[in-house]
């Protein structure tokens, strides 16, 4: 039952439609298969509903050839692999011919080389279909390689919706900018300093990163959070290991100490400590409602709703400077533990660099990839309005 909100399909009001009468079709994350029925009645399962009458083999056997699982149709799902056992479920939500398809987390319960094969599979049919398809993971490879269009939600609060590379490249909020992207992204508590008789820097700590002159539009912006705390966010394409000297136009340099290599193959993410104190993200990894449900109203004033959606924006990131478990100090805090993870900043770089544990390296921050967030996690530089090519 819908709480709160309106559904639309095609611009029609579905909010009290029967799921019969709406003309979406489901994947559902344990295939939901008939055990008794095999292959090809499970497909052929919602054409009987639909019109009993009817003749459902050639549509089933039209079917069961796109997936080319023509060799499947005459045995039971307990015959079936995950792989097979989903393919048979996606025939089912194809056979339909539905205005849109609705798939909860299709892929979760297969192993991790089938996903990426199944994934590409999703990816070309649903093209060659033309068929509107709704995707719900907790998967970020799946939602960026998948969607055309990628919408991220906390404790069922909408934070974003765009395009995978401006959900990437300019996420709203300090909570998008650390659920998408791998490695995560490195936030690091900072303080914006602009004396007026002297350089703009935003301090990390024990090292500063010096904005150069002439400051840029968004760089000037930062001026009015003179002397207060904000969260500095740099992924690891942000930063590279060089020496000042060879520091290219908005590259500043900082250091650090080499804490943890991750040795990746093609690549080697290397942890450092450059003393700076990691920023707080709360609920990252297991989200948890942040606003009490409420049932949707059918009626009330227009002073209601504009206070029901006054709550919804207050709901969004919640200070992320704060720990919240500190008011506890007797409770351990799961989510805190990330701060202490080896080093404070990750970065990527090629394997035939030399590096051991305990070296001070020199690094380069490319500042126009730099992100700042306010105290609540909002996004302040850069501005959205700077750049239009991402189609936030």
């Amino acid at each position: 039952e819908i709480t709160e909100g309106e559904l639309l399909l095609d611009g029609e009001h579905a909010n009290d439609l029967q799921p019969s009468e709406r003309e979406m079709a489901m994947v559902f994350q344990n295939f939901a298969l008939y055990p008794n029925m095999t292959s090809r009645d499970n497909i052929g399962f919602p054409l009987r509903i639909e019109n009993p009458g009817e003749d459902r083999g050639p549509r089933v056997d039209a079917t069961a050839r796109m997936l080319g699982i023509e060799d499947l149709l005459d045995r039971y799902p307990r015959q079936l692999s995950g792989g097979e056992r989903q393919r048979v479920a996606m025939g089912r939500a194809i056979v339909r011919q539905p205005t849109a398809f609705l798939m909860d987390e299709p892929l979760s319960n297969l192993d991790a080389k089938l996903r990426n094969h199944l994934r590409a599979e999703i990816s070309t049919l649903t093209r060659e279909l033309g068929v509107t398809t709704v995707y719900v993971t907790h998967d970020q490879a799946e939602a960026m390689s998948l969607g055309d269009r990628v919408a991220v939600l906390r404790g069922g609060v909408l934070q974003q919706v765009g395009t995978p590379r401006s959900v990437y490249g300019l996420p709203r909020n300090v909570f998008v900018a650390a659920f998408i992207g791998t490695p995560r992204i490195n936030l690091l508590r900072g303080m914006v300093r602009a004396p007026l008789d002297g350089a703009m820097s935003i301090s990390l700590g024990r090292q500063y990163l010096r904005l150069p002159e002439p400051l840029s539009l968004d760089h000037q912006m930062l001026r009015v959070q003179q002397g207060r705390e904000v969260i500095v966010g740099l992924r690891s394409e942000a930063v590279r290991i060089a020496k000042p000297g060879a520091a290219r136009p908005g590259e500043v340099p900082i250091s650090g100490l080499v804490e943890h290599l991750e040795f990746q193959g093609h690549e080697v993410l290397v942890h450092f400590n450059t003393g700076s104190q990691p920023a707080f993200v709360p609920d990252l990894e297991a989200p948890y409602p942040v606003r009490h449900v409420r049932r949707r109203r059918r009626d009330g004033s227009v002073l209601g709703r504009i206070r029901e959606r006054a709550g919804a924006l207050r709901a969004g990131p919640v200070v992320v400077l704060d720990d919240p478990h500190d008011e506890q100090p007797e409770q351990p805090a799961p989510a805190a533990q990330e701060s202490r993870l080896p080093g404070d900043l990750v970065v990527r770089t090629t394997p035939d660099i030399e590096l051991r544990l305990g070296m001070q390296i020199p690094l380069l921050v490319d500042l126009a990839h730099l992100f700042v967030f306010d105290q609540h996690g909002e996004r302040i530089s850069p501005a959205a309005a700077r750049l239009p090519d991402l189609d936030e």
